[in-house]
């Protein structure tokens, strides 16, 4: 009766380690989904989405952080920065130039030619995953970040 018990005891066991082997395997491995065929859940202006989280943190996160994974929205404004890193990676600025907050948008290695074509001053649409808010504490300007941002139009 004891032998039997362990070997029960061992199979689940076996079961429970190769089924934790087979999730850890396939999120280890997941691809990141490319945003260009995707469609947007929210359209906003780079402004408004700013305003939002300005002036009610809790109800913004709550409206774009807290209702799924990837929550994807299309931003519009004016371009104020464009930054280029070291690794050739670009991060367009949004915002209206009389403020220092602004929409931070990391965009997708596959839209470096279309970034690079981008002047401070165009009006854009750029659709990306939110992803937070960087609270203004130092009188620098608050950041709302997306990731993996494609650009949709270019005006």
């Amino acid at each position: 009766m004891k032998k039997k018990k362990i070997i029960w005891l061992a199979v689940v066991a076996l079961a429970l380690i190769l089924v934790a082997a087979f999730i850890g395997y396939n999120l280890f491995n997941k691809k990141t989904k490319h945003l260009d065929g995707s469609k947007a859940d929210l359209k906003i202006s780079a402004t408004d989405l700013i305003r939002k989280f300005e002036t009610d943190e809790a109800t913004a996160n709550k409206e774009f952080l807290g209702k799924k994974l990837d929550y994807i929205i299309t931003v519009s404004g004016s371009v104020k920065e464009i930054i280029k890193d070291e690794t050739g990676a670009y991060t367009i600025v949004l915002g209206d130039s009389t403020t220092r907050s602004s929409v931070r948008c990391s965009i997708d290695s596959m839209q470096n030619q279309q970034a690079a074509s981008l002047k401070a001053g165009n009006n854009v649409s750029i659709k990306g995953a939110i992803t937070g808010f960087m609270k203004d504490d130092l009188g620098i300007g608050s950041d709302v970040v997306l990731n993996r941002c494609v650009i949709e139009a270019k005006n």
